[in-house]
C-alpha cells in the first residue's frame, strides 16, 4: 500500500489522538488509535502503534497503558491539572475586566487543554456576580502600557465616561490624551493606569477599560520626581465590598456628573430617568442593604441620594447619626 504524504505526521497524530480522547478514566485502545489514524489517511500496524508509543513515552510524555478488556493508553499527566483548569475558569468568568466574548473565546481555549471528556466538567455552573466590561481592546491596551514601561515611552489614548444614554463618549471632546505611564494596578476587579500628567504635574488615575485607540509616543517618559517615586502599593491602598444583607429596591437620586459613578456601580441594565428636579436624575436598583451600601453613600458627599423606601433612609440616617456620635464631644 503506498504511503500518504500524512505518514511523517503519524506521531504527531497519535499525541494529538491522546490529547483529545485519553484520560485515566478513558484509555483509549489500540484500534482506536488505528481507527483515528485512519481518518487522517494513515495506515499502521498494531505493532508500529506499540513502537510509537514507545518513542512519545521516550521523548516523555508520560503515556501509561491500562491492561484488561477495556484498557488501553492514556496521556496520565498534562500541562495542567483537571482542577487547576476549573479554577482558571473561574478566574476567566469571574473577571470583570475581561469581555464576555473575551470570556467565551478563552474558555474555549482552556478546554482544548483537557480530554474530550473532562472538557465537560469546565462548563462551569458558577454563578458570577459581576458587570463584564464591553471594551474589547482592553487586552490590547494592557500590552502597549507594558511596552511603554519597557520601552520609558508615553503613551497617547481617548479616554471615555458614561453619557446620561447609557453609551461611553469621550472626554474633552475626543482629544487625546498624552501621559507617562508608570504602573498598573488591579482593583476592585478592574485595571487602573497610575501615570503622570505633564499638563497639571500630577499623578493620576485612569481606567484602562476606558481607555481606546493607545498608542506609544516617541517622547520618553516624565515625572520620574513626582509619579515613579511612588508607592504602587500604597497607591493602591488609598484609591462596597459584597458584604450580606437584607434584599431591598432601593431609589437613588443624583446629578447628571455622576451619572457615570451610578453606571459604573450598577450597570448599565439600570433605568436611569430625569426627576422634576432640574438636572437631577433617578434609578432603583435591588441590593443587599448593609452598612457598605452606606458607606459607599457616605463616600460620594451626598451627591447620591437615597431616596426610597422610607426603611431604608431612616436606617441610613440613623448610620450617620451614629458615625457623627463617634465625633462628637462633651
Amino acid at each position: 500500500m503506498p504511503r500518504s504524504e500524512n505518514q511523517k505526521l503519524k506521531l504527531l497524530y497519535l499525541l494529538q489522538c491522546l490529547q483529545e480522547k485519553s484520560d485515566p478514566d478513558h484509555p483509549v485502545s489500540t484500534n482506536d488509535l488505528i481507527a483515528y489514524l485512519a481518518l487522517k489517511d494513515i495506515s499502521v500496524e498494531r505493532k508500529t502503534v506499540y513502537a510509537d508509543i514507545q518513542s512519545l513515552q521516550e521523548f516523555g510524555f508520560d503515556i501509561l497503558h491500562e491492561r484488561g478488556r477495556d484498557g488501553g493508553y492514556y496521556l496520565a499527566q498534562r500541562d495542567f491539572e483537571l482542577a487547576e483548569l476549573k479554577l482558571l475558569v473561574d478566574a476567566v468568568q469571574a473577571s470583570r475586566f475581561i469581555t464576555a466574548k473575551k470570556t467565551k473565546e478563552l474558555i474555549g481555549k482552556l478546554t482544548k487543554l483537557a480530554s474530550a471528556h473532562e472538557a465537560g466538567q469546565l462548563k462551569r455552573q458558577v454563578y458570577v456576580d459581576r458587570i463584564k466590561n464591553e471594551n474589547e481592546s482592553i487586552y490590547y491596551s494592557v500590552d502597549e502600557i507594558h511596552r511603554a514601561l519597557q520601552e520609558n515611552k508615553q503613551i497617547a489614548f481617548h479616554y471615555y465616561e458614561w453619557g446620561t444614554d447609557k453609551a461611553l463618549h469621550p472626554r474633552r471632546d475626543g482629544k487625546r490624551y498624552q501621559v507617562s505611564p508608570y504602573y498598573l494596578i488591579w482593583k476592585d476587579e478592574l485595571y487602573y493606569l497610575v501615570a503622570y500628567d505633564a499638563e497639571s504635574n500630577m499623578t493620576k488615575f485612569y481606567r484602562v477599560d476606558k481607555m481606546k485607540d493607545l498608542d506609544l509616543v516617541e517622547e520618553m517618559r516624565q515625572g520620574q520626581e513626582v509619579t515613579g517615586k511612588e508607592n504602587p502599593a500604597m497607591i493602591a491602598g488609598r484609591v462596597f465590598s459584597m458584604f450580606s444583607g437584607k434584599e431591598e429596591t432601593v431609589h437613588l437620586e443624583f446629578p447628571k456628573e455622576m451619572i457615570g459613578v451610578v453606571i459604573d456601580r450598577f450597570g448599565k441594565g439600570i433605568s436611569v430617568r430625569p426627576t422634576e428636579e432640574d438636572g437631577m436624575y433617578k434609578t432603583h436598583v435591588t441590593i443587599d442593604v448593609s452598612p457598605q451600601f452606606y458607606g459607599w453613600l457616605s463616600g460620594l458627599s451626598g451627591k447620591v441620594r437615597v431616596t426610597g423606601p422610607d426603611e431604608v433612609v431612616t436606617a441610613y440616617l440613623a448610620y450617620l447619626q451614629k458615625l457623627l456620635g463617634f465625633y462628637q464631644q462633651d
